[in-house]
């Protein structure tokens, strides 16, 4: 007989999930809550202009390219795939700027030298080593594979030798600021605290490999919006014959003595084999999941006390260049402002639970004529860190939203970048829209932060102790943005075709 898998969310990760194992012969259904497949990975339009308003860069993309190869054809999007170069353009409060350039770590050092002076390039080639060293012993055990427990880590060969190399006990500032003490180097490297969500003072020295994924598999875009990738896995999944079920809620994840055996929708339990769910963490083990059930209790216990990840507040801007006169600034696909005080974001966030004074602007700015209809029109996308919405002692996101809306816009102006003068629309996004829109909680991009040397450990695994039931996507292992949320993909199907006597898929994405 034919196994039963019900996938709990429609996310990059559950689809993924999904289409690898009907490719296995199991059948697949998703239930999703939304009216669209994708999660946070969507492109929206608004009139003439379409934003990404999840994820906005995709690194990485063999991830996708192997998925599409072994569900059984190649990934047409390929071919639209595009090389983002540069792949950012960094500008300081003092005036200073410079571009990384695309998968060209030896122009990158270059064009430090000459803004920043001679060694600022030997110092940001110095710290791509320490990242490219950490990339190979954390790559294995920690993102490829299901994340053992430490005692079986332990029990590694030459754990220790390796645990020297990522310093675990160390933060990404710490470790930054014994290579380097340049700001504007450091100000950079933070940036990749953020974009899992964590503070750049708590979070491990091992995020930097970050930083190396970044320069060494290069930053693409999806021709039409990154969203689009979401589209085309949904439709890989229809094609396998994965039934997804949009605007359907699930109520439940019920359990029979620590075994689960299937969800609740619309007041009926529908029973399956395994259930896999790519609802938040915190939703799943703390409100799908009756209290009464024991194989919940070490997640719940985790998740209280874990550090949710930080959110965002975005602007989507719709710019008619028609309506004005004389020149206007060459944005690139991604950019970056920096404030003068970088510092105190941290603080404000972190620390005071409160929106930053004066944010670092970050602006997606894709050159994609299929994103906008009509003539002189550009599509930004604005994104600043906030913390998340969380009314009862934290920051309420719901009170005079448009106020913090139009300060993000002047300063816009402010730096010179002419945007009311020809704003055509304008739409902001709070982290509780997001709690909304995707049952987020508190807008987490990430679920819990990676703030700590036991983060990794926090995250929900991909097998749960309660038996059938596995967790994936961007709050369980190994963590998000969409090549990781990709891979705990891989990581659930392989799960579940083991535990049926099936031999892994070997991974082509190196």
């Amino acid at each position: 007989m034919m196994r039963k898998v019900i996938v709990i969310g429609a996310g990059m990760g559950g689809m993924a999930a999904a289409a690898r194992l009907a490719r296995a012969g199991l059948d697949v259904e998703i239930y999703e809550a939304a009216g669209h497949v994708g999660g946070k990975c969507r492109t929206e339009w608004i009139g003439d202009y379409a934003f990404d308003t999840g994820p906005s860069l995709l690194t990485i993309p063999a991830v996708y390219r192997d998925l599409f190869k072994k569900t059984g054809k190649r990934l047409e999007l390929v071919r639209e795939l595009q090389p983002v170069d540069p792949a950012f353009a960094y500008h300081f409060a003092d005036g200073r700027h410079f571009e990384f350039a695309n998968l060209a770590l030896p122009q990158i050092c270059e064009e430090l030298d000459r803004v920043l002076g001679k060694g600022a390039g030997d110092d940001w080639h110095t710290l791509m080593q320490r990242a490219e060293a950490m990339w190979d012993v954390a790559r294995g055990p920690f993102i490829e594979s299901e994340l053992p427990s430490i005692p079986a880590l332990l029990r590694r060969k030459g754990f220790l030798k390796d645990l020297k190399q990522i310093s675990p006990f160390k933060s990404l500032d710490t470790l930054t600021n014994t290579y380097t003490s340049n700001p504007y180097l450091k100000k950079i490297i933070h940036r990749y605290a953020t974009y899992t969500g964590s503070d750049p003072r708590q979070a491990p020295a091992v995020l930097l490999t970050i930083a190396f994924v970044e320069i060494t598999f290069g930053a693409w875009h999806v021709k039409g919006g990154v969203g689009t990738l979401a589209q085309a896995l949904g439709q890989r999944c229809e094609e396998l014959g994965v039934k997804i079920h949009l605007n359907t809620p699930v109520e439940a994840i019920i359990t029979d003595a620590g075994t689960a055996t299937g969800i609740k929708v619309g007041g009926r339990e529908i029973k399956a084999d395994y259930m896999i769910s790519n609802a938040d963490a915190e939703i799943t083990f703390n409100t799908l999941i009756a209290p009464t059930e024991k194989g919940a209790k070490r997640e719940r216990r985790k998740l209280q006390k874990a550090d949710r990840s930080l959110a965002g507040f975005s602007l989507l801007l719709g710019l008619d260049n028609s309506k004005v006169q004389g020149e206007l600034p060459q944005m690139k696909h991604h950019n970056v402002f920096f404030p003068e005080n970088y510092e105190q974001e941290f603080i404000d966030i972190f620390d005071r639970n409160q929106a930053v004074t004066d944010p670092t602007i970050y602006i997606c700015a894709p050159h994609d004529p299929t994103m906008v209809k009509g003539e002189n029109k550009e599509a930004w996308f604005v994104l600043v860190n906030a913390p998340r919405h969380h009314p009862e002692g934290g920051f309420d996101w719901t009170k005079e939203p448009e106020k913090y809306a139009e300060k993000i816009l002047a300063k816009l102006d402010a730096l010179g970048l002419r945007v009311s003068e020809r704003l055509d629309v304008m739409e902001y996004r709070t982290p509780y829209d997001l709690e909304v829109a995707v049952n987020a909680p508190g807008g987490s991009i990430y679920g819990t932060s990676s703030n700590g040397s036991r983060a990794a450990f926090s995250r929900a695994k991909n097998r749960s102790e309660i038996t059938n039931l596995y967790s994936v996507g961007g709050s369980a292992h190994p963590g998000g943005g969409l090549p990781l949320v990709g891979m705990s993909g891989e990581l659930v199907a392989e799960a579940i075709i083991s535990a049926q006597g099936g031999v892994g898929i070997a991974k082509d994405y190196h």
